[in-house]
Order: C-alpha cells, then structure tokens, then sequence
C-alpha cells in the first residue's frame, strides 16, 4: 500500500510525515466500495442490490473514489506511524492535521496518491555539559523551642474546657454577637447579622470588631464607628467609614489544661512526661521538614539545571495539561466541568485567562519531566527484574500476554526515572542558605519569602 514515506522536522517540536499511496491500493478499496453501494443503493429502473457497478459508477464515482482515497490515507497513516521511530510519532493529545492543499484533485484511476500530515513530537532535550558536580544554596528548616511550645498551645487549645463567662470579654474567648450597620439615629441600613460566633482575636469575622467587643459583658451593646483601609480586607468598605452596632448576646472562656505529665499522656499514651511530649513533637516535626528539605533540595537542582536547557514543549501537550487541570480542580471542588464554568462565569473570570493564569507553571513542570526523563535515559541506571515482576504481578494481572512486553518495557522506564532525584541529590552539593523554623514553613512565611525571591530574579531578568 505504501510505496513512500518521510519525515521532515519542524520548529516548535513539531513534524510533517510525507506519505505515498499505491495507485492499485486505491482501486482496490475503490472497487470494494462499488460493490458495496450496488448492494445498499436503491436506483430507479433496478431493484435493490442489482444496479450494475458501471451505473454507480456514472452516478458517484467521483465522490465514491474520493471516500476511498480518504479510508485509504486514514490506514496509510496508522501503518505508517506504526514504523516510525519513537522519537517521530504524534503525540497524542490532538490528531494529525491533513494538508489538504497538497493533494492533487480530483483524483485519477490508477494513481498514486501522495499526501503530507503535520503533528507534534516529543521534544528533543540537548542536557547541559554538567548535571552532577553543582553546588547550590538552598534554605535549611530546623525546629525550634518555640515551634514545640506553639505546638504544645495548639494541643492545649484543642483539649480546652469551654465554659460560659458572665465578666468581660478578653482576647482567646468566644463570643456570640448580633450587629448591623446603622445610621446616625440607630436605623439599619447595610449588612446585618443574628447570632454570629467567633474567637476574639483571629479575625475571623467581616467587619473585624474583634478589639471592640474587648471589655464588653453578656447583654452589653455599642455602637461603633468604623474606618477601614486596603490592608483590612473587608471587600467593599475599603476607604470607607462606617457605625456599626454591636451586642454581645454571650461570652465563653477556654479554661486551658496544665502542661504537666498528665496533660502529656493525655495527648498520646506513651508519653509519660513533658519531656517526652517535646521529644515527640520535635521528632515528628523533624521527619516533616526531612520530606520537605528533600523535596527543596531536588525542586532548587532541576530548576538549576532546567535553566540551562532549551525545550519548545508543544501546544497539545500544555493545552492537555492545563485541561486535566481545570478538571481535577472542578472534581476537588466536588462539581462538574460545566458548573465550574459557571462559576467563573458568575465571578466575571474569563476560563481561557483563568487557564492562562497556569500555562507558566505547567510549563516549567512539563520542561522539568523532560529533562528527568533525558537523565534516566542517559544514564540508563541499572533496573531489579524482581521489582519488575513484582509491580508487573500487581498492574498486570488483566493484561492480554501479547501486550506484557511493552507494559514491562514502561515499568523498567518508570523505575530508572525514579532513581533520578536519588542520583542527583547525592551527585551535587548543597550549601545552606537562610533557616527557617518548622512554624516559618506552616504559616506561609518560607512560601512568601520564595515568592519575592522569585518575583525579584524574575525583575532583574527583564
């Protein structure tokens, strides 16, 4: 059927496949199809399924050796693909884009048929000279007496007593108030709310009354006068002031535990004492930060090493990633697609802004897993054939034998890829750079340090 072929590179990773089609193989589908139309059409002066194929012919043979000529380029392609190198197949997230252009019409009898189909390919990586023997700087966590105290309060708050309190209201009580925005004479004229609880002290309330109804008791009311600026975070009211009236409908206080031996085998049996409860957090605080430490570490190196290499990632493949995205963030959210679209829509979000918002740092990922996969490539690190058969006994068990082989090629693939992140950690050397407690990480305050680091390099890089 195919009497030629060839693949030219083009810029962006893509490629332009260059088919020939026999002649005779296209007659012969073409005959195929006559006879199937003389058996299903219907044509005045015969009955069904006796009009000669020459009068099918007269009538659609034009059209009938185009549909031909289309099956045929459609098996042609799959055959084709099929003896391509791995490195020139369609990726395939989007398929192949017929240059229709080029062919030659209308199609003739007994002639070849050469067509080309453009697509996207894997890109090619070219790694830097060096990917091992780097030195880089990365942050240090380490855990602190304070983050163990803190920690120690969390466990306290959560074990605390709630009783109702008839003095006045200090920070850490919770309060029940009802309020509502009024004017000078009392009357109400905005937001309003009946019966809303909260912890005096987080802020966790719109108008953020929380030092205002410090000093108040059960049953007092006040009306306030409110202004409120940008860094307060009350949508709507920034630059504005306002009176809000205010009453304290009730009042609790949290009666804390005790930090003595029992308090700590109260929080976990085996601990028999305060310094075993420290010992405990500190222990579990340390494993979290190894993780996090590790993972630094790995994210600071392929950075590095990914901002010595060019890659142009295709379209399909961003596209693909940035729709399993927004999909995955619609099922988190416990919605559909559809009404995820709706509620950018009611939030006035434009979906292709929204995705565009994200295509950066899919970029980076998508760039990332390339250079990895180039590493494991070239490395070839050695592979168990007992985790094979072990992960082939656990993935495999409904797969046909005639495809075991290349699944079993894919998990080799997969364990060398793993051994990637190991292999560098321990071929490069860090240095330590700022530290940060166990609680700079939790609270954001490592995250917003990165961020300005980040947006700082990005501003000298412009």
């Amino acid at each position: 059927m195919i009497t030629d072929k060839s693949v030219k590179e083009l810029e962006g990773s893509r490629a332009a496949l260059t088919v020939t089609i026999d002649g005779a193989a296209i007659e012969e589908e073409y005959a195929k199809r006559l006879q199937k139309y003389a058996k299903e059409l219907t044509i005045p002066g015969f009955r069904k399924g006796k009009t000669p194929a020459s009068v099918i012919e007269r009538k659609f043979g034009d059209a009938i050796r185009e549909e031909a000529v289309y099956e045929m380029i459609d098996k042609s392609l799959q055959e084709a693909v099929k003896e391509l190198p791995e490195e020139e197949r369609p990726l395939p997230f989007e398929s192949p884009l017929l240059k229709e252009d080029d062919l030659e019409k209308p199609f003739r009898k007994d002639s070849p048929i050469t067509y080309t189909v453009e697509y996207d390919v894997t890109p090619k990586v070219e790694l830097p000279s060096a990917y091992t023997g780097l030195e880089v700087s990365t942050p240090v966590f380490e855990v602190t007496d304070k983050d163990i105290d803190a920690r120690i309060e969390e466990l306290r708050d959560r074990m605390a007593v709630v009783r109702k309190k008839d003095g006045e209201v200090k920070s850490g009580d919770i309060v029940t108030v009802s309020y509502a925005e009024v004017d000078k004479d009392g009357n109400v004229t905005g937001e309003k709310r009946d019966d809303f609880s909260f912890t005096v002290g987080t802020g966790y309330n719109f108008f953020k009354i929380d030092d205002d109804v410090i000093g108040m008791k059960a049953g007092d009311r006040k009306t306030v006068e409110k202004t409120y600026k940008e860094e307060d975070h009350v949508p709507g009211y920034e630059g504005k002031t306002i009176l809000l009236a205010i009453e304290l409908k009730e009042a609790k206080e949290k009666i804390l535990p005790d930090v003595d031996d029992e308090f700590a085998e109260d929080v976990k049996e085996e601990y028999k004492s305060v310094a075993d409860l420290r010992a405990g957090i500190k222990a579990e605080f340390e494993k979290t930060l190894e993780e996090v430490q590790k993972n630094i570490k790995s994210e600071t190196l392929i950075s590095k090493i990914c901002s010595e290499v060019e890659i142009t990632v295709p379209e399909s493949m961003i596209r693909s990633q940035l729709d399993s995205r927004y999909r995955n963030m619609a099922r988190q959210s416990g919605i559909s697609t559809n009404q995820f679209d709706m509620f950018l829509k009611q939030q006035g979000i434009d979906k292709d802004a929204f995705l565009a918002s994200y295509r950066d740092e899919e970029l980076r990922t998508l760039k990332a897993q390339f250079v990895l996969d180039k590493i494991a490539k070239t490395e070839d690190f050695p592979v168990d054939e007992e985790e094979v058969t072990k992960r082939a006994e656990e993935s495999l068990k409904n797969v046909p034998e005639s495809e075991r082989d290349s699944y079993l090629s894919i998990i080799r693939d997969d364990l060398r890829f793993e051994k990637v992140i190991p292999f560098l950690l321990e071929k490069n050397t860090f240095h330590e750079g700022k530290k940060y407690s166990y609680y700079d990480y939790m609270s954001g305050a490592f995250q917003a340090d990165q961020e300005a680091e980040g947006a700082k390099e990005e501003g000298q890089a412009n």
